[in-house]
Order: structure tokens, then sequence, then C-alpha cells
């Protein structure tokens, strides 16, 4: 099963979405800003993008900005982070067993397929 990490106000996730289902895929829809993220979920699905935590982070976000930027953290530091503030996670992440895109542009979650 495939899952997008979708958040449905944002252009680039929508994108992701309309790719998904313009491919006939089967999938699952995660609105992770409303439904939050688990430590041990975002921790896999890092590991499954071989991405480190900072790699995705948004940081144009104005909380980022005022809050984050500048500052050094660990990974294990940043994983916590984005879990309390999800909204600064990037978007659309896009799930299928063992890997994971991160669907920007949304032509990027074919390498699923």
């Amino acid at each position: 099963m495939i899952t997008i990490y979708h958040n449905p106000r944002c252009k680039k996730s929508r994108a992701g979405l309309k790719y998904l289902e313009d491919h006939g895929a089967e999938f699952e829809i995660k609105n992770y800003l409303k439904e939050g993220i688990s430590k041990a979920e975002l921790e896999d699905i890092l590991m499954k993008l071989n991405k480190k935590p900072h790699d995705m982070i948004r940081t144009q976000e104005a909380d980022y900005k005022v809050k984050f930027k500048g500052r050094n953290f660990t990974d294990d530091e940043w994983v916590k982070i984005m879990v309390e503030n999800p909204k600064l996670i990037k978007r659309p992440i896009v799930v299928k067993k063992y890997k994971a895109v991160w669907g920007d542009p949304a032509k990027e979650i074919g390498t699923l397929f």
C-alpha cells in the first residue's frame, strides 16, 4: 500500500495527490498536520527517504525562521522538533513498502513504480 503524507492546503501536496490519482495508484492519505506523526513513524520515513532530518525541513516557514534558523540541533532533536511542529516537514512524502520519496516535483513519485 502507498501512503501519501499530505496537506490539502499545499499546492505541491495536491500535485502529488493528483499524480497518484492520475496513475491509478491505490493509496491512503495521511493528513499529518491533523493526525500528527509519531517519532518512530518519522524516523522510519527518514530512513526510507535516506535523508537526515534537517534535509526535510521547510526552511522558508516563518516558524523555522523565528525559532530554529541558525541554531544547531542533533538529528534526534530535529526529529522531536518535526514531531512537535509537523508543518515544518517538507511535503508531500509518499511511502511504498521500503522506499519513500519527497514528491516535489510530483513526477518524483514515479520512482516508486
